[in-house]
């Protein structure tokens, strides 16, 4: 039998990467579908293979909370680009042995600006949090959309570029719609 394998989302595996969030009680049912998820894979003897953190790497532990507004430029997509490029020669070599290897999907984190997969993080956030007279009104525009983060978009695009999307489902990992990332698992 082929050994699965699943790519993940940095802080599926890595929570200490993820922004600090105050409102620890909001966070509680995706915690419980990530442990959900990864003791299933584990149980099923799926591989899990870590992306790399986008934020993490280019902003490091002590960022603030970003929308993928902010990180929709040039900059962003070229540094995403550079760090799923190992990413690809990775899914194309465990693709090329399909007798040994499933590559069943990557799963993100719906709500993140980087790793959503439908839905992310908006708002009309810039600039120096210091002397603003809006700053209520900017924290106030950050909403959920229906939407790719830009680290998961930017996958998306390389996947059509080598002619591997049709191959490697994208999901996201998203507390109240489990079944999204639950299915990568079902058949096995």
């Amino acid at each position: 039998m082929a050994q699965p394998i699943i790519f993940v989302a940095h802080c599926i595996l890595n929570t200490a990467a993820k922004v600090v969030l105050y409102r620890e009680e909001e966070m509680a049912a995706e915690e419980a579908l990530r442990r959900r998820f990864v003791g299933t894979a584990l149980e099923r003897g799926v591989q899990l293979v870590q992306l790399p953190c986008p934020e993490f790497t280019l902003y490091g532990a002590r960022r603030w909370g970003h929308v993928s507004d902010q990180f929709d430029n040039p900059f962003f997509r070229d540094h995403c680009r550079r760090l799923l490029a190992p990413v690809l020669l990775q899914m194309r070599e465990y693709l090329a042995h399909p007798q040994r290897f499933t590559l069943l999907g990557v799963v993100g984190i719906d709500g993140s600006p980087s790793c959503g997969v439908d839905y992310t993080s908006r708002g009309d956030w810039y600039g120096s949090f210091g002397g603003r007279t809006d700053l209520a009104e900017a924290l106030a525009s950050c909403h959920l959309a229906g939407a790719q983060g830009i680290f998961m978009d930017q996958l998306g695009r390389m996947l059509e570029e080598a002619g591997l999307a049709e191959q490697v489902p994208v999901v996201g990992l998203f507390a109240p719609e489990p079944d999204k990332c639950m299915a990568l698992l079902s058949n096995l």
